[in-house]
Formats: C-alpha cells, sequence, structure tokens
C-alpha cells in the first residue's frame, strides 16, 4: 500500500476541499495529555482548528476511546460540540446507564474521540503515470480528526436532558416538522432520562488528516476524484477534485 512519503519535497498548496493545505508539522510532539498524534505527513496535514470542527460537525458518530485496568474500550457515540467552551471546545454524550463505560473511567482520564468523514479506496489503475511508468500502488484516502481530551461523567438528570436535547436539535433542524422532546409524554422521557448518563470531554489536542493523494502529481489526484465521483463516491471524489484543483493554481 502507499507509504505516504511520495512527493514530500513538492511546495504546498492550499486547497478549498473539506480540509484546507496545511504547512508542514512535526509529528514526534505531545498534546497537553501527553497522547501522541495521530501520524500525519505534512502534504495531508490540516492545522486550521475551524475546518477540524466543520469536519466533527457534519459527521458528529465519534468512536470514543477508553482504557481501564490495562483493557481497551471503543464506543460509537454521538456527539454534540461545544466550541464556546475552553481552547479547544467541549464534547457532550451521553450512554445508556448499563454501559459500563461511565463506571470505568475516572474523571479526569485521557480519552481519544475519532471522527471520520469520507473515505475510498483507490486502484493503481486509476492513475494515468501508471500507465507509463508501472510505478504506482493502492491506497485508502480518507478525512479523518482525532480528539484527545480529559472525561468527566455527569450523573444528574438536569445536564442529561439538556444534553438530550441539544443532540436532538442538532439533527432534527432538518427535518420537515422537527420532533422535540415536548412531543413525548413526560413520564416517558423522564423515564428514558434516568436510564442514561451524560459524558463531556474537555478537548486537549486536535489533530486532522485530510489524505487525498496530494503527494501525487495533479492528473493522479484528478482521475481517481473523477472515478470515485462516477461511482456514486461523491463526498471523496468532490475532495479529491478539489485537491487537484488547488495544486493546479
Amino acid at each position: 500500500m502507499d507509504t505516504e512519503i511520495r512527493g514530500t519535497r513538492r511546495r504546498q498548496r492550499r486547497f478549498r476541499g473539506p480540509f484546507r493545505k496545511a504547512p508542514p508539522i512535526t509529528n514526534n510532539r505531545t498534546f497537553a495529555t501527553g497522547d501522541k498524534p495521530l501520524y500525519v505527513p505534512p502534504h495531508f496535514a490540516v492545522p486550521d482548528q475551524n475546518a477540524l470542527f466543520e469536519l466533527i460537525d457534519k459527521h458528529p458518530l465519534g468512536i470514543l476511546v477508553t482504557q481501564s485496568k490495562g483493557t481497551l474500550d471503543a464506543n460509537h457515540l454521538p456527539f454534540e460540540l461545544d466550541r464556546s467552551k475552553g481552547d479547544k471546545g467541549v464534547l457532550n454524550c451521553h450512554v445508556a446507564r448499563k454501559n459500563p463505560v461511565w463506571q470505568e473511567v475516572a474523571n479526569g482520564d485521557e480519552v481519544l474521540v475519532i471522527f471520520r468523514a469520507a473515505d475510498a479506496y483507490i486502484s493503481p489503475n486509476w492513475y494515468p503515470s501508471k500507465h507509463e511508468f508501472h510505478k504506482q500502488v493502492p491506497t485508502w484516502n480518507y478525512l479523518v480528526v482525532h480528539a484527545h481530551g480529559r472525561i468527566t461523567v455527569r450523573d444528574d438528570e438536569r445536564y442529561v436532558r439538556r444534553n438530550v436535547a441539544k443532540l436532538t436539535h442538532m439533527q432534527e433542524t432538518s427535518q420537515p416538522v422537527p420532533w422535540k422532546m415536548g412531543d413525548a409524554p413526560k413520564d416517558f422521557i423522564d423515564t428514558m432520562v434516568k436510564a442514561i448518563v451524560a459524558l463531556e470531554i474537555e478537548i486537549t489536542g486536535l489533530v486532522g488528516k485530510s489524505k487525498l493523494s496530494q503527494n501525487k502529481e495533479v492528473r493522479d489526484i484528478q482521475n481517481p476524484g473523477e472515478m470515485l465521483r462516477a461511482q456514486g463516491a461523491i463526498a471523496m471524489g468532490e475532495a479529491m477534485l478539489a485537491a487537484a484543483a488547488a495544486k493546479s493554481q
């Protein structure tokens, strides 16, 4: 598979796809929590915090990774991002009370939340240069954000109710007739709220990776983008075409 090292000396350019292009960053730094960030070659880096927030807003189903007693756990949860709190924002979610994760973590524990947007397999046959030089291999392109942070368990009914209301509003606003908690009987909602526990994660480090073959020739970005779009992988196809257009400028 693609080792992600080709073309590291090429001048970095800006593109207006889901992520904007980044200047080189170092990959051996640590966040405030001590966590090492995702491996990101300079041509795939995304230093713009607002661009990372936008991906989280558009793809709120994250993977919460926790550790307890030497064992890793992962929970798939929808998150609400509050940009107004902390230096890098706060992530809010909730879990079923029967889910042991909220009892296996302690307030202040370091956690990781992974958000993923589009992804797609890229065949070597899609690169025009392959048919000339036969020096291409398969790869997989993707758009991701890793959010490192410190977790707090919020097991109080008022906070839980507000958390559920925000998440519901975030998803229902696009509906012709948005559902709201008041549409259900009060005793039913009260029972449901008591069955969940809220989690709050103060973000201490954000890292994004926009792997769109930016380390290759323009034609080797554009043609795979067109192939993906033709196959119905619209989001990834459009992202690659935006990267190709920016690199050709």
